[in-house]
């Protein structure tokens, strides 16, 4: 009896201690101690700035495989902030996010390597904005870790910065008064365990 139990009991903690490896690996993203910044062209002359204030996901660490890494992460386009209420409601619209029909823009990974550097990553996911979809590769910096007391937990670190092009996206109008090119800059910060 003991005998043909050993083999289960093996393979029942086996699978357990995957789990636990893979709930620590697990990381979610805290949006107080994070950021979704961009910067686009006004006029050719200068540059606006915003961010959203509303956004979630999840990252998968995995500094010693960085294949086994992922990122999937949801931006509340309602939350966009210019730091313009009626500028904020005109990006809202149909000119441009059109948000009601498109609430959220979201990237999730495909695929991740190592980005040559120390800490660096090459990740490639599909971003999904506007309706459309479209293949994005940036460079993403793994930043640093801590193991704290509670509330805070064992977190990690990421930050990119990268462009799309917002006409790829089938955002179109306005186009040159209204730059094309949008910079986007990242930083994550993620709570590894968290619920």
């Amino acid at each position: 009896m003991h005998r043909r139990l050993s083999p289960v009991l093996g393979l029942v903690a086996v699978v357990l201690f995957a789990g636990q490896v893979l709930a620590q690996d697990q990381a979610k993203i805290d949006p107080v101690h994070s950021s979704v910044a961009f910067r686009s062209k006004h006029l050719d002359t200068s540059y606006v700035f915003g961010r959203f204030d509303k956004f979630s996901g999840t990252i998968t660490d995995s500094p010693q495989d960085p294949g086994k890494a992922a990122f999937d992460v949801t931006v509340d386009v309602n939350s966009i902030n210019t730091g313009n209420q009626k500028r904020d409601d005109h990006l809202k619209g149909p000119d441009f996010f059109s948000a009601k029909e498109f609430p959220t823009i979201t990237f999730k990974s495909t695929s991740v390597q190592s980005g040559g550097g120390e800490g660096k990553l090459q990740v490639t996911g599909d971003l999904t904005m506007h309706g459309v979809t479209k293949p994005l590769t940036a460079t993403v910096e793994r930043v640093g870790e801590s193991n704290n007391p509670p509330p805070f937990g064992n977190r990690v670190g990421y930050f990119a910065t990268f462009t799309v092009k917002r006409s790829d996206f089938g955002m179109s109008k306005m186009i040159p008064m209204v730059g094309d090119d949008v910079e986007l800059t990242v930083a994550f910060e993620a709570q590894k365990g968290a619920k």
